[in-house]
């Protein structure tokens, strides 16, 4: 992909996003009806407004990627098996740990040990959920090979329908964990598929119509200011909506946050330190990365309300994880782009 500038509003994106969840938790404070109200349209255990903005994200950079690049990236081995090794062999394991030394052992004197272990619980879904389509927001703002993380991101989608179930109740060590179908086919529809052929279509439509030199000086730049702007949007709603427990509890929002923050940063120096080790280049070793960092929050959210109810400390982690993922996860963007020396030039046909 080529570069895309997106002016004031990349430039102060870190600041955009605090100034927008300050707006968002205080909007759910001062006016808790409208986050109720907002909390009541969900499909599957997925909150359709978050839903909508995602996929107000999502779409502008569909539009932007070259689909040859999706097709090449399918080819390569390293990238995806290194992907799926990170996700699928690693970090499951490493949140279960973090959220047992740390709610457990290290924060034993100040949570109760039977609700610690639902909280501990609630992070072990998170880890066995990789990758919400979310991932593709980072990795475009990283300057990463789209169509790695495009690929990735669908292979997950479908590898978590064998893995995560069995992973669960390993780690979990409760039986009978059913695969949220609804909650998975409605993130995929919604996420991946939806975008995914609106940008093909509105790319082709604005080749034949425009050219490439159009759709690459023209419409890239604002496709881009959509997507960060939708996010904008998103971080308000999710803020507004789920924000005011940060307000309310921000003693245990910061023990549970803690080894989610943990794990992240591990996985991501994991990854990323594999994809160095194999060779590959910057625009795939930064996907890699933060795919490996990213989790499937709506999964484990109804993964958990439907084990241990709406209440429980399991869903309550599940929620921190959402509201604790995004600001850290445009942390990470930006040590990548910051280290992108570190790799070799990539490859050009």
């Amino acid at each position: 992909m080529s570069e895309v500038k997106f002016g004031i509003w990349e430039k102060y994106l870190s600041v955009w996003v605090f100034l927008f969840i300050v707006v968002g938790i205080a909007i759910g404070r001062l006016f808790p009806g409208v986050s109720d109200l907002l909390g009541q349209f969900s499909v599957a255990y997925v909150n359709v407004p978050i839903a909508i903005c995602l996929f107000a994200m999502i779409y502008p950079i569909m539009v932007q990627i070259d689909f040859n690049e999706v097709i090449r990236a399918g080819k390569t081995i390293k990238p995806i098996a290194a992907t799926l090794f990170v996700n699928w062999a690693i970090k499951p394991f490493t949140m279960a740990f973090f959220g047992w030394a740390f709610l457990l052992v290290m924060f034993s004197p100040f949570i109760p040990n039977s609700l610690a272990a639902q909280y501990q619980y609630g992070l072990i879904l998170l880890g066995v959920a990789p990758c919400t389509a979310m991932v593709l927001v980072w990795s475009y703002l990283a300057r990463g090979n789209m169509g790695h993380t495009l690929v990735m991101v669908a292979i997950n989608s479908l590898t978590m329908v064998a893995l995560y179930a069995p992973l669960a109740v390993f780690l979990l060590g409760i039986s009978g964990i059913s695969i949220p179908w609804e909650t998975i086919g409605f993130a995929i529809t919604m996420y991946i598929l939806l975008p995914l052929i609106a940008g093909f279509y509105t790319r082709r439509y604005a080749l034949r119509r425009k050219g490439l030199e159009w759709l690459n000086t023209s419409l890239k730049p604002k496709l881009g200011r959509a997507s960060i702007i939708a996010l904008l949007v998103t971080l308000i709603i999710l803020f507004s909506t789920q924000g005011y427990l940060i307000l309310e509890q921000p003693l245990v929002i910061g023990m549970i946050a803690l080894p989610i923050f943990i794990n992240i940063l591990v996985i991501f120096i994991i990854a990323y330190a594999i994809s160095k080790l194999i060779g590959l280049p910057y625009e795939d070793a930064a996907p890699t990365a933060l795919i490996g960092g990213s989790n499937h929050f709506e999964v484990a959210i109804a993964v958990a309300i439907t084990l241990f109810g709406l209440e429980s400390g399991a869903a309550l982690s599940t929620v921190v994880g959402v509201l604790t993922e995004v600001p850290f996860m445009l942390l990470l963007v930006y040590l990548c782009k910051a280290t992108r020396g570190w790799f070799k030039a990539k490859d050009r046909d």
